[in-house]
């Protein structure tokens, strides 16, 4: 998987959304000033290269519709970062987010008991998949 540019971010951020939609559809959402129709069509065709959309044709008009899950992207995304800024290490990204937000006591004991109900979770459905 490849990582994605601002603008091609933007647009998937919006089809994630919208579940499908056609160009006019991600140009409604988009914030002001908005790009050209040329632009985003554009940008949908890199997606679509990349693996990342697909459609559905109707006639000369295609509804696009994204291929990867915004959590498959995001987990992606964060190792992807986390291998190129903490050296791969989660617990450097855990202490730099904590030093960088001034984050307190009861903040990060609530952040060890997300994880550790994620872990949870995670362990029940790989038990119930065996």
């Amino acid at each position: 998987m490849k990582q994605l540019t601002k603008a091609e971010e933007q647009v998937m951020q919006i089809l994630w959304d919208i579940k499908k939609g056609f160009v006019k559809d991600i140009l409604d959402k988009m914030d002001m000033p908005k790009p050209a129709y040329n632009t985003v069509s554009t940008i949908i065709r890199i997606l679509e290269k990349k693996g990342f959309v697909s459609y559905t044709a109707y006639g000369k008009t295609h509804e696009y519709y994204p291929l990867i899950e915004k959590n498959h992207y995001r987990s992606f995304y964060l190792k992807s970062m986390m291998s190129s800024y903490f050296g791969g290490s989660f617990e450097r990204l855990v202490s730099f987010f904590a030093k960088d937000n001034d984050m307190d006591i009861h903040e990060m004991e609530e952040l060890l008991k997300n994880v550790q109900n994620d872990i949870k979770e995670l362990d029940t459905k790989n038990k119930t998949n065996e």
